[in-house]
């Protein structure tokens, strides 16, 4: 059944990395970044993707903006374009409506270039406006984001930390994206200004449509705060998804316990022994047989070992992939 509400769905999304070795480069190997990922995204829904470093949550990220090409599978935008199937003018229409706020934000602004000349370049490329209303649009973003359209003379090193985030928010909202995924968007910044990007990305996005979010983050705590529904992710696989609420109260999942029982218990919630994982994150290079998660799980048993478990409801909108449960 078609979900009239999707904005973005994901269908059995693989990305594979080839491991090249010896002088002719050849092929040794392949890294599963993402190994058959399925997901859907509703309209003005905020969709938190959690999981340890290296599980996939980037690879995903940056394949939904084409900035790497998945190995397989589909992303339809808007119940319309397969994403991964567009190419030339077809593309660059397409990534007016989706962008990406990435962690490092110095990185992913042009240090020799002016905020003013960052943001109305965007504007009068891809939007065709003269350089006026492109720089008048500038001043009017640099405000939406908190910051003082005086700033628009400086450059990228002239900012703290949290003010280029700012500043790389406003470049990604000047073109009025309808989808947009923030990667590890506040991990950077201190916890006083981490809140106040949260809350800054929450107004933008009522006020600029209801804009969709996939907010990819390893801190849970943040998650929690921004998302309407979270995912979980291991090894390339998606373990767990629920709403907020739902997954935070009953999580299932052996590992999504254990993620969560390493976060502060806020007022209100039962306390939760701390579960420690043995073991490190197997290689995606070598992903384990059956469900990749049994090497490390408490209550691993030989099936687990041997199948893979499907992602299966557990309650409505509850979804987990274990054997167990």
């Amino acid at each position: 059944m078609n979900n009239q509400n999707s904005i973005l769905k994901i269908d059995d999304l693989q990305v594979h990395f080839p491991i090249k070795a010896g002088l002719m480069q050849r092929t040794v190997g392949v890294v599963r970044a993402v190994d058959g990922v399925s997901l859907d995204i509703n309209k003005g829904e905020t969709v938190g993707l959690v999981g340890e470093s290296g599980c996939g949550k980037t690879t995903i990220g940056r394949a939904i903006v084409r900035l790497n090409q998945p190995t397989g599978g589909s992303i339809v935008f808007d119940q319309k374009d397969d994403i991964l199937k567009l190419k030339g003018n077809e593309l660059r229409q397409l990534r007016k409506k989706l962008q990406i706020i990435f962690q490092d934000p110095y990185s992913s602004l042009n240090p020799r270039q002016t905020v003013k000349r960052l943001i109305s370049e965007v504007l009068t490329v891809q939007m065709g406006m003269n350089q006026k209303e492109a720089f008048d649009k500038t001043a009017e973003l640099l405000t939406a984001v908190g910051l003082s359209p005086v700033y628009a003379q400086r450059y990228p090193h002239e900012f703290s930390g949290g003010q280029r985030q700012r500043v790389a928010i406003a470049k990604a909202i000047a073109l009025q994206p309808e989808f947009l995924v923030c990667d590890e968007a506040v991990s950077a910044l201190d916890v006083s200004i981490q809140s106040q990007i949260i809350n800054l990305l929450m107004d933008l996005k009522e006020n600029y449509g209801n804009m969709t979010y996939l907010f990819i983050s390893h801190a849970l705590n943040v998650v929690e705060h921004i998302s309407d529904r979270v995912v979980v992710m291991y090894l390339g696989k998606i373990m767990e998804t629920a709403k907020t609420e739902e997954l935070f109260d009953h999580p299932q999942h052996p590992y999504t316990q254990a993620l969560l029982s390493a976060i502060p218990i806020l007022s209100g919630r039962k306390k939760r022994e701390r579960i420690v994982l043995k073991g490190e994150v197997p290689s995606a290079a070598n992903v384990p047989p059956g469900c990749r998660f049994h090497t490390r799980c408490p209550y691993a048993e030989e099936r687990c070992s041997q199948e893979e478990p499907q992602l299966r409801e557990v309650a409505p909108g509850h979804q987990v992939a274990c054997h167990k449960i």
